[in-house]
């Protein structure tokens, strides 16, 4: 099938490579003339695990392409995929200019039969704005060229994107029309060999799914950190409390880790955006208002350790700190509680030496030539000259140190851990104070 794929973001690229790995013709379109040249010359704008080789192999093999022409994008692909970032909005809604941009281009330059997919992540409602301005250039020109406008969300993690793609849980389209229906089963057809995934239901539907997912998964985050600093007023272990209710095959494991809170480029503008969705409906989302509110408060739960320990006045002290992306394997820095952490260690008067494995060359761009930040080559490079050590991304490479190096290094032997990494007795074997999330 010929495919044209418009972003070459997160969603927009791994959708087209992933789509090409399976013999079909894709041609991405950004208006980026940067991103395009990179790809081009065999480059990744974005960090995410094995998209480089699956990229490739399928530029190499001729099916994957690239291109900032726009009229050239619109007439190659019979399915045409909207990939495109939808921004918070100042009042928390999604911002669908640069969704409803491309959907004009398609209505501008198309010539025959298209199907118009939504792809990003998007309110209810958007796919009749879609339909709304492919009709409105149409009619411009005089043209009635039939065309359908599909819901088809991702359900793509960061740092899993491809694996996530090529063997999906389930494939969400909202359709109302035959034709596309057809077109999408055949184009989703080689992804659920083993059982069917597809689930076909209306637009609006699949399109509140995409937020009830996340929002599902942003709220059981903020309830187990509720319970975490419940569990350590009340001297009991999340940690156990998490198996002990993660056991139950009603409600499983998934999800279910204490920490310093969520970030990314979903969770945080979903909720809000689905907060913004109910309230234009006249009702009010009590429990995801709270979900926001918890998280909030829980990317200063370390820094408020830090304070208990050291005092409120933190001149002079300087932190390491471990970890800068929202979540591994990706350098995703949007809503990282990092961005959190650091700005109030500085507000109290701290400096900070970070290590990430990917991510310090998005924290330079967004912290610019900032004196009071400093970067390490090496994580235990990190801790020179430090009065404590703060873990906040639960990097692999953070599992396993030589404790007994970093009590040396430190001037005061203390680990402040937001993810719970490790377990505490090995530490605290080493001569560490080890202070964790929800953990006596």
């Amino acid at each position: 099938m010929k495919i044209t794929v418009v972003g070459t973001g997160y969603v927009g690229l791994v959708s087209g490579a992933c789509l090409a790995e399976m013999g079909n013709d894709v041609l991405c379109l950004d208006l980026d003339p940067e991103k395009i040249r990179v790809l081009k010359e065999g480059g990744i704008p974005i960090h995410e695990p094995g998209l480089d080789q699956v990229v490739a192999r399928n530029v190499a093999a001729g099916r994957l392409h690239f291109t900032t022409n726009v009229q050239e994008a619109v007439q190659f692909g019979t399915i045409q995929f909207i990939a495109v970032g939808t921004p918070p909005d100042e009042d928390g809604s999604a911002d669908l200019q640069y969704v409803l941009s491309a959907a004009r281009a398609i209505g501008r330059h198309m010539t025959d039969y298209k199907v118009v997919v939504d792809k990003s992540t998007v309110p209810v409602g958007t796919a009749d704005k879609v339909k709304a301005a492919v009709q409105a250039e149409l009619d411009a020109r005089g043209e009635a060229i039939p065309y359908s406008v599909v819901s088809n969300p991702e359900f793509l993690k960061e740092g899993a994107a491809v694996d996530d793609f090529m063997r999906p849980d389930r494939i969400v389209v909202g359709a109302e029309d035959d034709q596309a229906i057809f077109l999408m089963k055949a184009l989703y057809a080689p992804f659920q060999r083993n059982h069917e995934k597809l689930l076909i239901m209306d637009l609006r539907s699949a399109e509140l799914t995409k937020y009830a997912a996340n929002a599902m998964l942003a709220t059981r985050i903020s309830f187990m950190n509720e319970l975490a600093l419940l569990s350590e007023s009340l001297g009991a272990d999340i940690e156990l409390v998490r198996q002990g209710i993660g056991s139950d095959p009603r409600i499983g494991y998934h999800f279910l880790y204490a920490g310093c809170g969520y970030g990314g480029s979903c969770f945080p503008k979903d909720v809000k955006a689905l907060i913004k969705t109910g309230a234009d409906a006249g009702h009010a989302l009590r429990v995801l208002n709270a979900v926001e509110d918890a998280n909030d408060a829980q990317k200063l739960v370390l820094v408020d350790k830090v304070v208990a320990h050291f005092g409120e006045d933190l001149s002079g002290k300087h932190f390491a700190l471990w970890g800068l992306a929202f979540k591994p394997n990706t350098d995703d820095m949007r809503e990282a509680p990092s961005r959190v952490i650091i700005a109030e260690l500085f507000r109290r008067g701290a400096t900070v030496t970070a290590y990430d494995p990917v991510a310090m060359d998005e924290t330079r761009r967004i912290f610019g030539d900032e004196p009071r930040l400093r970067y390490a080559e090496r994580p235990m490079q990190a801790l020179d000259g430090a009065d404590a050590l703060l873990i906040v991304t639960e990097w692999k490479e953070f599992r396993s140190p030589d404790f007994g190096v970093i009590k040396a290094k430190l001037k005061s032997p203390v680990i402040f851990d937001g993810r719970n990494v490790f377990d505490p007795q090995l530490p605290r074997e080493a001569g560490l104070t080890y202070l964790s999330i929800g953990r006596p």
